[in-house]
C-alpha cells in the first residue's frame, strides 16, 4: 500500500493558491481514478481506492501547512508502513512553473510542510516536486504562494495536473520512467510530424524534332516563301 499525500492549506480561502498544488493534484487523481469519497481522518482528509493493481490512500493533512507531518506520521503509523510508502506532492519555488521532477530525501530547502514531515517521520520519502517559479526575492516569497495562481497559469496548470493522474499508478508502482513521460506527454506533447509536400507532377518530355533532311539551297529558297 501506498499514501500519496498532498500538501496545502484547508478552507476556501486557500484553494486557489500555488501553495495548494498538491491539494489540487490528489482532488484530479480521485476523480480520475474513481477513488471513493473523502472523509476525515488521521487529521485531514482522506480517500481510498486503487492505482493500477495497488491500493493507495490519498491524504490530505488539515493542520495547516507547517504542521503537515503530524497528519503524515498518524496514517503511516496507524498503516504500519514505512518512509519509502509514502510521496507527497507539493509546490516548487526553485522550479519554473509546468515542470516536475521526483527526488527521494534530501533537505527540505525551507519549505515548511516538508519540515514538518521530516520532523514526523524522517527524510527517506519520495517527494513530487510541483514548480509553481520564484516571485525573485525572499521577502516576496509568503505572500507569493498564499496568493492564487494567475488566470494566465491556467492553460499549464491543467496539463500538469492532468499528466500526474496519468502517471499516477506508474509513481506507486515505482516506474519513475514511466511517470515522467506521461506527464510529459500532457504538458510537452510531441509536436505531429508536417506533411510531405507531394512530389510534383512529371513534366512531359517533348518529342524530339524529326530531322531537316533539305540541302542548303532548299532552306534558303524556304526563307523566301
Amino acid at each position: 500500500m501506498q499514501i500519496l499525500v498532498g500538501l496545502g492549506n484547508p478552507g476556501a480561502k486557500y484553494a486557489a493558491n500555488r501553495h495548494n498544488i498538491g491539494f489540487m493534484a490528489l482532488d484530479r487523481i480521485a476523480s480520475d481514478h474513481g477513488f471513493g469519497p473523502w472523509k476525515a481522518k488521521f487529521q485531514g482528509q482522506i480517500a481510498e481506492g486503487r492505482l493500477g493493481g495497488d491500493k493507495a490512500l490519498l491524504l490530505k493533512p488539515e493542520t495547516f501547512m507547517n504542521l503537515s507531518g503530524r497528519s503524515v506520521g498518524e496514517a503511516m503509523r496507524f498503516y504500519k508502513l514505512e518512509p519509502d510508502d509514502v510521496t507527497v506532492f507539493h509546490d516548487e519555488l526553485d522550479l519554473a512553473p509546468g515542470k516536475v521532477r521526483l527526488k527521494t530525501g534530501g533537505g527540505h530547502a525551507g519549505h515548511n510542510g516538508l519540515r514538518s514531515i521530516h520532523a514526523h517521520i524522517g527524510e527517506a520519502y519520495h517527494r513530487v516536486r510541483l514548480g509553481i517559479g520564484h516571485p525573485g526575492r525572499k521577502e516576496l516569497v509568503a505572500a507569493y504562494v498564499l496568493h492564487d495562481f494567475a488566470k494566465s497559469d491556467e492553460g499549464w496548470l491543467d496539463d500538469v495536473l492532468r499528466g500526474l493522474s496519468d502517471g499516477a499508478p506508474h509513481l506507486v508502482e515505482g516506474d519513475r520512467s514511466r511517470f515522467q513521460n506521461a506527464v510529459a506527454a500532457r504538458v510537452a506533447p510531441s509536436d505531429p510530424k508536417p506533411a510531405k509536400k507531394p512530389a510534383p507532377a512529371p513534366q512531359p518530355v517533348p518529342e524530339p524534332e524529326a530531322p531537316d533532311t533539305r540541302n542548303p539551297l532548299q532552306r534558303l529558297a524556304d526563307k523566301f516563301r
